[in-house]
């Protein structure tokens, strides 16, 4: 049997560490992480391999050569372009060809048992069996489900946590039988998560999925790196190892060959110390790494640290949480702080202090007495990952600050090609222009050109978009769910929100540090453009039935929050011969943001006093609406996602509309009246406006007050939402308080369970198991029917809780439900 070593990308999560090494050669306990995978594949009987290799294959070539030193026969493949996880493999087909193949990584950690795994294999008589094991966070990684057979029924590759539905994940493990290589194209770009396995499942191909117990764990991040660490001296993870093992002082050493101690030194917890290492008097270590061939001076401590070899450290150092790489010179009187990484060849001379979370390029010099300290010391949140969906938020000038607004700037500047122009706008407040002008700023500094909106809505900013001119944009704004957050909200070149893969390329850059800069003559241009908002007001109206508003006379009052909409609106009412009365109609960027339950009670007083048809509340960013009828009563966003689907469909022919996967049942009925069918998504803009965009709908409508049209753009417009309603309703001749009555006979009953973090996977599993055989939606949680009535579970992406919602005709049904499944969501955490 052959083994396919796939020896890792370009490592870029890792950088610096991986500047001067591939990722596979990075160090684990004193020896490169594919030397373990060595180490595992020998102990199981796996002694003929072949290494594809990828960034910098001398470094993996000279190490092993021809394995022999290692005990197996080891050869070699360079990828010349990047073809996907299974079309590199298909390139050792000639190595491989008609055995049984083991495909592994070379750079994660794992003690996985594989004879048993292929034992499993051979049982089942698989064509295909993927490794799995159980995480508490699955994010990361493809999620799989296997039936009672062992056999996969259903995974997603790198889900949100809405689409977690298992803790059960794919390690990168393959056991492949020859004929699946039949399957993978030659000199295509072809994945086994995302290209090959989805078509063997879908075929009812023997794809299996072996559950194994162990230890296992991909090293694709700094904080990763540092957990692996900690295992090894935990004793969590089993690797071979030629060190002895000796007590000290109630502390554990592993000791290789030639190490000096002097007898004054102190141990404490684990520790590694390599060949020939030095400690003097005086010297304390706790719970760290010692690479070959380091020295310790006198009096210095090194606590709960990484030291790669051949490094020289001086009197008095002190280093905490840190990784130190090859051939660094640390002076005396140094201070390394937590989670700073020290790159190969550095040298940081006396008394200088390298603060938290700095991370040093490789041969930097670091003078006497300085003060090395990153741009922003991060919080914990940045340290998980910089983007909620297409938006990046924080605490205004406390997470996010100018500093860290011009270096987002430019880190997606990256991402872009000199010359590409970006749109930037922002709401109306003096905070937002800051980090607005910041991110601007970043953008030039990479040679992107920006066309700046100032302070139009983010509607007339995809506006722009769709032209098709632009390479993206950038909307700033105040938080609405929290005035002291700022967000960052990111579009892709065609208005949409930036999609995740594109989020993670900028994060990626972020956390490198290393984004190009353009030459003093090469910057970008900024541009103010000047008859963007003619263009929106007569596409807009071509989008309206105009005589049909103006005949009716609507009379209505509208909250436009102190936005920038103020800009638009009083254009476009003019053209509809509306009595308009106007709230808050221009913008104030002193203006603090009132409770909505206050703006809504101020609106409906008024509506109620002058008599009008109807009251709407529009956001600051122009994209959702509020609805106040005649009488003065709120309308809430369920109740007018029911209205404004009733009255679209009973105004327009459709064939089908989308909505999130909590909207009410009450859709699935209208819809069925109309024989319109439904498509539901996850719950956020970006899977509505693919929908609309990919899937063929005619309409759709949100659970927050946000809707899609078609005829005029991609994403929700809460000013072309508000005139279209007025639409409606003059085509049908009704008004929203006689159709409401229709419609308020559904009960929805909410609740929140807490629950931990590292419980979410598993409690998505027995939700899963409970719910197998039931009427189902896997979309954001799981949505499934319970007789006449539903529920809907799903874990927060943000906060550690689950969201259960039940729904029903009847309002004690629906607490019963919502209470039963609180109490079993309980359940599945123990």
């Amino acid at each position: 049997m052959k083994t396919v070593i796939m020896a890792g990308g370009f490592g870029t999560r890792l950088r610096p560490l991986t500047q001067t090494l591939p990722k596979p050669m990075v160090p684990i306990a004193n020896l490169p992480m594919l030397h373990h995978i060595i180490n595992l594949l020998k102990k199981h009987s796996f002694t003929d391999c072949i290494s594809l290799l990828y960034f910098q294959p001398e470094e993996i070539k000279q190490y092993f050569r021809d394995g022999s030193d290692f005990g197996i026969s080891m050869k070699y493949l360079l990828a010349e372009e990047d073809l996907g996880t299974a079309g590199s493999v298909k390139n050792a087909e000639d190595f491989c060809r008609d055995e049984r193949v083991l495909v592994i990584s070379g750079d994660v950690l794992t003690d996985l048992d594989l004879t048993a795994a292929i034992a499993y294999h051979e049982e089942k008589r698989a064509a295909a069996t993927m490794v799995l094991t159980r995480l508490e966070n699955p994010l990361a990684f493809g999620v799989v489900i296997t039936d009672q057979e062992g056999r996969i029924s259903r995974f997603l590759e790198k889900p949100t946590w809405g689409e977690v539905f298992s803790d059960t994940i794919n390690t990168g493990i393959y056991i492949l039988e020859p004929e699946v290589f039949k399957r993978i194209p030659k000199g295509e770009f072809f994945d086994f998560s995302q290209s090959l396995f989805p078509k063997m499942l879908e075929d009812g191909e023997k794809l299996y999925g072996y559950i194994a117990d162990g230890y296992w764990r991909d090293i694709g991040n700094l904080s990763e790196y540092r957990k692996a660490h900690t295992d090894v001296l935990n004793g969590e993870v089993q690797i071979e190892t030629t060190h002895n093992q000796v007590r000290h002082d109630q502390a554990t050493i592993w000791i290789a060959k030639n190490v000096h101690v002097e007898t004054s030194a102190k141990f404490v917890g684990t520790v590694i110390l390599g060949d020939e290492v030095m400690i003097a008097a005086g010297a304390t270590i706790t719970n760290s790494v010692i690479g070959d061939r380091c020295t310790v001076d006198t009096q210095s401590s090194i606590v709960n640290s990484v030291i790669w070899h051949d490094t020289n450290i001086g009197k008095d150092v002190q280093i905490s949480q840190a990784i130190v790489c090859d051939n660094v010179i640390i002076e005396d009187d140094v201070a390394i702080n937590e989670d700073a990484v020290i790159s190969t060849g550095v040298k940081l001379r006396k008394g200088s202090t390298v603060r938290p979370n700095c991370k040093i390029w490789p041969g930097k010099e670091i003078e006497a007495g300085a003060t090395v300290s990153s741009s922003l010391i991060w919080g914990e949140k940045w340290n998980r990952e910089l983007f909620t969906e297409s938006k990046v938020s924080g605490l205004g000038n406390i997470e996010v600050t100018p500093e860290f607004a011009a270096k987002l700037g430019a880190a997606y500047g990256a991402t872009l090609n000199r010359g590409d122009s970006v749109v930037v706008s922002r709401d109306v407040t003096a905070a937002s222009r800051i980090f607005s002008r910041s991110l601007i700023s970043g953008l030039l500094s990479c040679g992107v050109n920006v066309v700046d909106l100032r302070t139009l809505p983010i509607p007339v900013m995809r506006f722009e978009l769709k032209s098709g001119k632009h390479a993206g944009g950038i909307y700033v704004r105040h938080s609405p769910a929290d005035y002291r957050m700022t967000d960052m909200i990111f579009l892709s070149p065609d208005g949409m929100d930036l999609p995740t893969r594109k989020a993670r390329s900028i994060e990626l850059l972020f956390a490198r540090e290393d984004f190009r800069r353009a030459s003093m003559d090469k910057v970008g241009q900024l541009d103010y453009p000047t008859r963007i908002l003619e263009s929106y007001r007569a596409d807009f109206l071509k989008a309206i039935d105009v005589e049909s508003i103006a005949e009716h006379e609507f009379k209505l009052v509208i909250d436009i929050s102190h936005g920038g909409a103020s800009e638009i609106f009083g254009g476009i009412f003019a053209a509809l011969h509306c009595e308009v009365i106007s709230l808050n109609a221009y913008p104030d960027p002193s203006a603090q943001a009132e409770s909505l339950d206050h703006s809504l009670g101020q609106l409906s007083s008024i509506v109620k006093s002058v008599r009008a048809d109807l009251g709407i509340h529009l956001s600051r960013g122009a994209e959702k609406i509020v609805v106040v009828d005649r009488n003065g009563e709120v309308i809430s966003d369920q109740l007018l996602l029911l209205l404004v689907t009733s009255l679209f469909l009973s105004t327009y022919q459709a064939k089908k509309i989308a909505v999130p996967v909590m909207a009410s049942m009450g859709i699935d009925q209208i819809a069925e009246q109309y024989g319109v069918g439904v498509l539901r998504v996850r719950n956020d803009h970006l899977a509505m406006m693919q929908a609309f965009k990919s899937e063929g709908v005619d309409f759709v409508g949100g659970t927050r007050g946000g809707f899609i049209f078609s005829k005029f753009q991609l994403g929700a417009d809460g000013m072309f939402a508000s005139v279209k309603l007025l639409e409606m309703l003059a085509k049908k001749h009704t008004d929203l308080a006689t159709l409401r009555r229709e419609y308020e006979k559904y009960f929805r009953i909410r609740h929140q369970v807490p629950c931990p973090w590292s419980k979410k996977g598993q409690v998505m599993r027995l939700l899963m198991s409970h719910t197998e055989g039931k009427r189902r939606q896997l979309v954001d949680g799981a949505r499934f029917q319970e007789d006449a009535n539903w529920v809907w579970i799903a874990p927060d992406r943000n906060e550690a809780y689950f969201t259960v919602l039940a729904e029903s005709e009847r309002k004690d049904q629906a607490e019963q439900l919502a209470d039963n499944y609180c109490e079993q969501v309980l359940r599945w955490q123990e």
